[in-house]
Order: structure tokens, then sequence, then C-alpha cells
């Protein structure tokens, strides 16, 4: 028989390949050479999350992108591999807790201000709207445009405007939250979207101060599910409010500095400037001696 990861790691493949099929339970078990509830155990053991979730994730990430694209729900649905509107919406509500029409509508009638802030990190862009700050992110050698179409992405059906003043008080309250100096009489007011268990992860993630890393096991830990370290890697990764949510504080537990939607060089930066890459050295020094 072959070894547990190997066949995890097979039907993982196979999913990523034919998740548009629906395969049930029996079929993936039988596939795998397993009882489907020892199958589920052990998927749920190597992966964090069932054969059903990671269906249903990576299909609505499709269904999401048509539905964004403009077609009807009815398209949507059947380009997704869902047989019918109603199944995409209870796809919807179920991994996001929003309806595709919402979704849809991502933005619409919404202004987001933005504006670029030069600081020792780099030049570093922060949007907000009239709820509060809803996305930063970090100017790279591809240039502002590259960094705005993230934010569009996120913000599709919203109205973006150029605005330095408006913002310059969230990029100057950011940067002090970010070196531990932040007025803890003073809160500085977010606006968030995704699905419960990223904004679960998010909140987590505010919670590590500077000058320390976690690992992504330490993550799903602390969200009292251990076993979902892939899934807590795809929420960290999924941060919108980079520096402030201080995704750069996750490091794999083998002591290694990458992952970081800002590129690795930024985030060793970073992680040099809050004195923390020798810890992060440690970890990896005490993992491999333990």
């Amino acid at each position: 028989m072959k070894a547990q990861d190997t066949v995890i790691a097979e039907s993982i493949d196979y999913l990523v390949a034919h998740y548009a099929d629906q395969p049930d339970l029996d079929f993936l078990a039988a596939r795998a050479g397993y009882e489907p509830t020892h199958f589920q155990k052990l998927f749920r053991e190597k992966v964090g999350i069932s054969p059903k979730r990671l269906i249903q994730y990576m299909t609505f990430k499709k269904a999401q992108d048509f539905v964004l694209q403009g077609h009807s729900n009815l398209e949507a649905a059947h380009r997704a591999g869902l047989s019918t509107p109603s199944r995409l919406y209870d796809l919807f509500v179920n991994c996001i807790a929003a309806t595709p029409g919402e979704v849809a509508k991502r933005g619409a009638g919404l202004e987001i201000r933005y504006g670029f802030h030069p600081c020792v990190l780099g030049e570093l862009i922060v949007a907000q709207t009239s709820r509060g700050v809803c996305w930063t992110g970090f100017i790279t050698d591809k240039g502002r445009e590259y960094s705005l179409s993230r934010l569009r992405a996120d913000w599709p059906k919203a109205e973006l405007i150029e605005d330095f003043e408006t913002t310059k008080n969230a990029a100057d309250e950011i940067l002090k939250i970010w070196a531990g100096a932040g007025d803890k009489n003073k809160k500085l007011k977010l606006d968030l979207y995704g699905t419960n268990f990223q904004i679960q992860i998010w909140k987590a993630l505010l919670k590590i101060p500077c000058g320390s890393v976690v690992s992504y096991k330490d993550v799903a830990m602390a969200v009292g599910d251990p076993k979902a370290c892939r899934a807590v890697g795809s929420a960290v990764g999924s941060n919108p409010i980079t520096l402030l949510i201080p995704c750069h504080r996750v490091i794999q537990s083998s002591g290694i500095v990458e992952n970081y939607g800002w590129g690795t060089p930024r985030k060793k930066f970073l992680l040099g400037l809050e004195g923390d890459l020798s810890q992060a050295e440690d970890i990896a020094h005490r993992i491999k001696a333990g």
C-alpha cells in the first residue's frame, strides 16, 4: 500500500484537476484504496479540511470569478459545474456568508480613497472607505499600477479616487501600530471583507506583537484547529491589509522565511527591522535539535 502522505497528495492532485465533476467521498475513498470513513479522517488529519470542503472552496473560487465577470447566476453555476443557481447560492452563503448578487456588486456605488505614502519600508499604498481602512499594500518594482490592479481585483466595482491627504492619517497610524508605538486609546477602524475563517485568522494575526514570529501551525492552534495549517496558509496569504495585519510575522515551522505577497526580500526586510530574523533562525535550530 502507498504511504499515506502519497495517497493524500495524489488525492489533492486529482481534486484540483477534477473538482468540477464534484466527486463524492465514496468515489474518492475507493480511488485511494480506503474505506470512506477512514479516508475522510485521514484527509482531515493531513489537510486540515474534508475533501468536500476542499471541493467547495475550489468550486466557489471558480464560480466567484464568473460572477465578478458579469455572468448570470445560471451561467456561473453551469460553468462552475453546479446543476442549479440554487446550489450556487448555497455555495456562496456557505463559503463567505454572502449571496452571488452581493459578490457581483462588490464595491458597487462605493468610493475608495487611496494614497501612496513614502516610509522607511518603501512606498505604502493605503485605501479606505467611509467605514475604515480596507486595503494596504506596497509598491514593488512592477510599479504603482500593479499595486492598484490588486486593489481593483479586491474591489472590482468601486470607484477609486487618489487622495493622499485623506489617507495620510491612516498611513501614519498604521506605521505606528506596526512599530508597536500605536495609541491604545485610539482605535483605527477597518473595513474587512472575507470568509468567517479568514476573519478569524486575521484577528489572530493582530495579536502577534512586533518582534515576534509564529508558524502556520501556531496560528492554527490559536484558532482551535491545529490541523488546519494549509487553510491557515491560504487565509494568511489572502490578508488584504498587509503590515497592519502582520501576515509577514508568520513563517514556516522550519524557520524558512518565504511566501509573502509583496515579495520574500520585503518580508525579510520587515522582520530584520523588527529584529526578528535571528529569532526565526533560533526556531529552526530548536526544531532540528528536537
